[in-house]
């Protein structure tokens, strides 16, 4: 049996991504307007990245860079990769959960209000 463990968590251990990346949970804006700042900066150079989004008026932009700036830390000082050649592989904003509340309306009915979240991820490589 403990052999049978072992060599599944070998090949997990072959088999995973080992690509540097970063992941920010529970964020509070909506996957959707997050969605719209990723989808400019996807598959472009670290750097242009970084300015690309310290002019993007968006309320994602400061929380999407942040999480950009996690991710090439993990690679330059964990990964020990060249920030020149680091672009963003993949990255993408996943509903989180979303938080449940309830606004008193006229003649004791209610109204809900869904304050949703989101998980951020950023996934770098290096160009060949």
């Amino acid at each position: 049996m403990a052999t049978r463990v072992q060599k599944k968590a070998e090949k997990h251990m072959a088999e995973r991504d080992t690509r540097p990346s970063a992941h920010a949970r529970h964020v509070r804006i909506s996957s959707r307007k997050v969605q719209i700042v990723v989808d400019l900066i996807r598959g472009k150079n670290v750097d242009d990245a970084l300015a690309i989004l310290k002019f993007t008026p968006k309320a994602a932009s400061p929380v999407v860079e942040k999480v950009l700036n996690s991710a090439i830390a993990n690679a330059v000082n964990n990964a020990e990769m060249d920030r020149s050649t680091l672009y963003v592989a993949e990255i993408y904003a996943n509903p989180g959960p979303t938080l449940k509340r309830w606004l008193a309306r006229s003649r004791g009915s209610a109204s809900p209000i869904l304050k949703r979240t989101s998980h951020i991820s950023v996934v770098l490589d290096q160009k060949s």
